[in-house]
Parts: C-alpha cells; structure tokens; sequence
C-alpha cells in the first residue's frame, strides 16, 4: 500500500468520522469560554448568545469566564481544548491587538476554528460639555491650537478604544495627551467633573449621558452611523474619510474541529441572530448582529491584526 493512497485513506476516515458525530452532536453540554470578567460588554453578548444556543440546541452552553492577561489565559484554554466542538470562545475586539503588544503561546488565525460573526459594537467620541467644541472640525482646531493639552482616555492603555485615539490623531493630524485609566468606571467621574476633556468607549456606556447633555457626543467610530444612537455622525463623514474602529464580538473553536460541526454550529447561531427577538436583545447592548460564514470571521480577524498592529508600532503603544 502507497503513502499516498495510506492518506488518502486517512482523510477519507476524518471526514467520515467527522460526519458522523455532526449527526449526533451535541450529545453533552458546551462549554463557552470568555477570557474577560464578568459583566463586561463580551460577557453580556456572550450569555445571550449561550441561552439561546442552548435551546436550539438542545444542550447547555455553559459561559465560563477566564479572566486574565489581556483574555491570553481563556484563549490558550481554548487552543489546547479537544477539537470536537465542545468548547467554544467567545472573541473581543482586543484579539486584533494582542499579538502586537504580548508575546502569545498560540498563533490566533492558525490554531483556532473560526464558527461564527457575532456582531459589532461602535465606539463613540465625546468630551467635556463646557468645552468649546461642537463637532469634529472644532476639536481639530481647539487641538490644534492647543497641542498636547487637549486630555483624553480609552479605557485601559492597550484597549482597542485606546487605539481608536491613537488612529483618530494620526487621522486628523493633533496631539492630545492621553491619560491612563484602569477601565470606563473611573473615566467618567473625570468627565462628568470637568478633570478629563474627551474620551471614546462603548456607545451604549455613554448615550446616556449624551442624552442627558452631561456629555457632548462628537461622533461614532464606526465607518457609518451607528444603529443604536443614528442621531450621531460618524467620524467617517465629519472629515475623517474611511476612519473605523469598532469593538467586535465572534465564537472561535479550537483548530481541527470538524468542518460538519463548525457548518452546523454557524447555521444555528446565523439563525439566532436574526430572530427579532435576538437582534433586540444585542442591540439594546450597543452591539448590531452581523450573522454570516466563519471565512467573514477569518478575514475579519487578519484585518484587525493588520490594521491594529500598525497603529500600535506607530504610536509606540506598550502593554501594561
């Protein structure tokens, strides 16, 4: 018997193999690892998406939160996990920066299955309301005619918010001094109390506040406008032509999952993310469904990394 025709033999035993428990799968329950605390905006997408899940299912999709390390410790659960399709994880928008600022025991396109889109969520840019600033071209100008005193934070240092600044003022071509913080709670009583000028996080975080006219909303960060505040413009079309940046959510499995399980689980979560009910429920969290096939995944990822690694070498960003 040739190698050859021993492998192809081999591959023929995988494929069947792997047909065969799509059939019956699931036949216990999943587990959904999330590499971040509970609570926060993956979290939340997460467990809607696992309650759902479960039901079409017909076994339990278990969240299990394993924070720490910027989300590498849930990751490299997932990437040494059994490539059979019971454990998933959930990915954030920090997965396009962490292989720039840390040195990761896993390659993220290579050794993890891409399932399933999940949806994006926008960042929005505000400042002060007892600023002089109105729009986008007025803070360039109050930038520039203020170099480096113009304050702002984006979370914590190596956030994808945090980036998001770093790109918007390579974008307009200002400098603002960036000031660290440990997370969103404590940027927004520097806000609200006149000590921090501007800052972009999550929409959903500040449309309240916005609403309220305690904050002044400059514009979203996505590329459009967002469909959970449409009243506010995108950076993109207040004179930052193609300017995007935009928290993601999408469920990976480890590499080598078979492809039957990997089609079946993205036709189920595809379905899910388009009931109303579903799609309500993400949207009230600041997120937009984005149902489609795990290559809208793959090439999201590679854009991210790409995009992201760049601003992060240009604007000297470290981890901390």
């Amino acid at each position: 018997m040739s190698k050859k025709f021993r492998w192809a033999v081999a591959v023929i035993a995988v494929i069947a193999w792997g047909c065969v428990h799509a059939q019956s799968y699931p036949q216990r329950p999943i587990r959904m690892v999330i590499g971040l605390p509970a609570g926060g905006s993956t979290d939340v997408m997460g467990r809607i998406v696992a309650a759902r899940l479960s039901e079409k299912l017909g076994q339990q999709v278990v969240v299990d939160n394993r924070p720490g390390a910027s989300g590498i410790i849930g990751i490299n659960l997932a990437v040494n996990s059994q490539p059979d399709g019971y454990t998933l994880i959930m990915a954030a928008g920090s997965w396009g920066t962490i292989g720039t600022l840390f040195k990761l025991p896993f390659d993220l396109q290579k050794d993890l299955a891409p399932v399933a889109f999940i949806g994006t969520s926008p960042y929005v840019l505000v400042v002060q309301s007892t600023l002089p600033i109105k729009n986008m071209t007025e803070l360039i100008a109050h930038a520039k005619a203020n170099p480096g005193r113009l304050t702002w934070a984006g979370s914590t240092p190596g956030s994808l918010q945090r980036l998001a600044g770093e790109l918007l003022k390579r974008s307009a071509g200002i400098d603002m001094l960036y000031v660290p913080y440990k997370g969103t709670g404590a940027v927004i009583p520097d806000l609200l109390g006149g000590r921090l000028d501007a800052a972009i996080d999550n929409v959903l975080v500040l449309s309240p506040y916005i609403r309220k006219g305690q904050l002044r909303g400059i514009g979203v960060t996505s590329n459009k406008r967002s469909v959970v505040f449409p009243e506010l413009p995108a950076l993109a079309e207040t004179g930052l032509p193609g300017f995007n940046a935009v928290g993601w959510f999408g469920l990976f499995a480890a590499a080598k999952t078979p492809q039957p399980i990997v089609t079946r689980l993205n036709a189920e979560i595809t379905a899910l993310l388009q009931e109303p009910q579903t799609r309500d429920r993400l949207l009230a969290q600041g997120a937009e469904p984005l149902p489609g096939p795990p290559e809208d995944l793959r090439r999201h990822l590679a854009r991210e990394i790409e995009t992201w690694s760049k601003v992060i070498r240009d604007a000297g960003v470290k981890a901390e």
